[in-house]
């Protein structure tokens, strides 16, 4: 690991400062590439309008026929958290919008596997839906989409996926990523998909009479929702991004929030008051996606869809269940595929480039952490992979990777698949979070083409660790206050939250909690006393490391102290990880 400072352009940095941000805000911003105050302006009208957005018009269309018609309405929706939110987005919106016959079916991830298969197709028409509207899904399913219209389904696709080589025969399809799509923000989660029909759809529905523009339905409190979808799919906080998240955020702040929405926030023991991207990203989404995981996503979706607010607490708490079950089958998948993992490692030389594991106890809800967290650890592209428990696909494997920046992890998939033929049963995914399905028999085929790619995509630079920092932070910023103003702001994927790093004098050091996995130290920052804690680490600091660190505020007795939360650390003399 090699801790870097980024680089921070005084210009843009004093730019922003004559706008009237807080210098440290300036400097921060300034070095995530913000130029202007303007790209910091949440407004709604800053949004960028949903005509750029191909296929939104047609969409619009399509939606305001169905409702015009009285039709039946299906979402077919993704068991992840993106596609929770969208598919309750999608539902409370037509619902404000006039549909009175919109429902929703979400596939099992187990049972059904991902998307719009020709079996999903068939059970909506089955239901007597008029529309199916995917979301968060669909852009891959050619034959999911071809069996609703031979079946006589009207098929509107709504998707944030990168497409494959053929595009589904959809009445519409709005995805930014498409052939031809001029939309600015590439990255909008699929929650954030549905907003954009959403707004089209009343567009079009205010040009045709149905509602004048002081009457028309409000859209606004559903932004809290498409918030949460956004932050927990990781998806890269660009501007229009950060604008949608910082209007849930200013929502959710004042309590104006579906009950669903509040109830987990008090399962999860966090504060709507004073709710943060982290909050999205770590409390609210991990509950949501363990529904999806290893239950049934529909109770996400549901405790997202009701207004009655006892209800809602008896889905949270449901929900807070599964979540540590779900923890506690992690705990013991991450163990054995680390074991697994250092097996493939031979003691004379470094990781291997990319790494695959597979073990017959592992549960195929559970794999996409568990890469996670090797790929984390290793800082290598990794695979891990459960046996398939669906009827009639026992001799299968259903593998979740992660990756490191630098390798496109669809792509790399993609060329596994080209090279050899037959390997791969099914794929697709993003650059840094992809999905694949092979035969059993496959698995050693797999893992030595993945291998390859990944020796040839991959140099000494890439396969080195940077911890990027924002550098040293003068010591008048050690305060709650200061802690507060950035924990307020919008943190995320591509607009990494704030993290610095200077050298410290190490006073004392021990190791703390049940197991004594942490170390906690008291430290001289720039000459001032101050406390430190660095989670799930036990080796000691040197007298003088150069440390990583972010900034925390510890609440004891009513005191309010800032301490730092170390990310890493390194020695000056030995220049080496620590």
């Amino acid at each position: 690991m090699k801790i870097v400072v980024r680089d921070i352009p005084p210009r843009a940095a004093w730019a922003l400062e004559q706008a009237g941000v807080h210098p440290l805000l300036a400097r921060l911003y300034a070095a995530r590439g913000v130029r202007s105050g303007d790209e910091l302006d949440d407004a709604l009208a800053r949004l960028l309008p949903p005509a750029t957005l191909k296929g939104a018009p047609q969409a619009a269309r399509l939606l305001a026929d169905a409702i015009a018609h009285d039709r039946r309405i299906c979402i077919v929706a993704d068991y992840d958290c993106d596609g929770a939110t969208a598919c309750a987005v999608g539902l409370r919106g037509l619902r404000l919008l006039g549909a009175r016959h919109a429902d929703y079916l979400v596939p099992n991830r187990v049972i059904d596997g991902y998307g719009l298969t020709p079996p999903i197709a068939r059970r909506v028409a089955e239901q007597g839906a008029d529309l199916l509207v995917t979301v968060d899904n669909g852009i891959a399913s050619v034959e999911g989409v071809r069996e609703a219209r031979r079946l006589g389904l009207q098929v509107l696709v709504t998707d944030h996926h990168l497409p494959g080589g053929e595009l589904p025969e959809a009445d519409a399809i709005v995805n930014p990523n498409q052939p031809g799509c001029g939309f600015e923000s590439k990255a909008i989660a699929g929650v954030g998909v549905m907003l954009y029909v959403l707004m089209a759809l009343r567009h079009e529905l205010r040009a045709r009479g149905s509602f004048g523009a002081a009457g028309q339905p409000r859209l606004e409190p559903l932004l809290p929702l498409v918030a949460l979808g956004t932050v927990a799919d990781v998806v890269r906080l660009d501007t229009n991004n950060r604008r949608l998240v910082a209007q849930g955020l200013k929502r959710v702040r004042a309590g104006q929030m579906p009950p669903g929405m509040a109830a987990l926030f008090e399962v999860a023991g966090r504060r709507a008051a004073q709710a943060t991207t982290f909050d999205f990203g770590f409390a609210l989404g991990p509950r949501l996606n363990a529904a999806g995981r290893l239950a049934d996503m529909r109770l996400g979706i549901e405790c997202l869809l009701t207004d009655d607010a006892g209800r809602a607490q008896e889905f949270a708490r449901q929900l807070d269940a599964i979540n540590r079950e779900r923890r506690e089958i992690e705990g013991g998948m991450r163990e054995q595929a680390m074991l697994a993992a250092e097996g493939l490692l031979d003691e004379r030389a470094a990781p291997p480039s990319a790494i695959s594991v597979f073990d017959p106890g592992f549960h195929e809800g559970v794999v996409g952490i568990v890469a996670s967290r090797l790929k984390d650890r290793l800082h290598r592209p990794a695979f891990v992979f459960a046996a398939s428990s669906a009827p009639g696909h026992e001799h299968e494997l259903k593998g979740s990777g992660r990756s490191i920046p630098g390798f496109h992890l669809r792509d790399a998939l993609d060329l596994v698949a080209k090279r050899h033929p037959g390997v791969l049963l099914r794929f697709g995914g993003h650059a840094m979070a992809a999905g694949c399905t092979i035969a059993q028999a496959q698995l050693g085929r797999f893992e030595q083409a993945f291998a390859q790619v990944a020796e040839e995509w991959l140099d000494a630079a890439t396969l080195t660790r940077r911890l990027e920092t924002d550098g040293p932070l003068a010591p008048e910023y050690l305060r709650p206050d200061l802690v507060d103003l950035l924990a307020r702001e919008v943190w995320g994927q591509g607009f990494a939250p704030p993290t610095f790093s200077d050298e410290v004098q190490v006073v004392s050091q021990r190791l703390v909690g049940q197991e004594k996995n942490h170390l906690q130290a008291r430290l001289l920052y720039r000459g001032e006393p101050i406390d430190a804690i660095w989670f799930s680490h036990t080796e000691p600091l040197p007298e003088r490391p150069l440390l990583a660190f972010r900034l925390d505020v510890n609440e004891w007795r009513g005191e309010r102290r800032v301490q730092l939360l170390v990310e890493g650390a390194q020695s000056r003399e030995a220049g080496r990880k620590i």
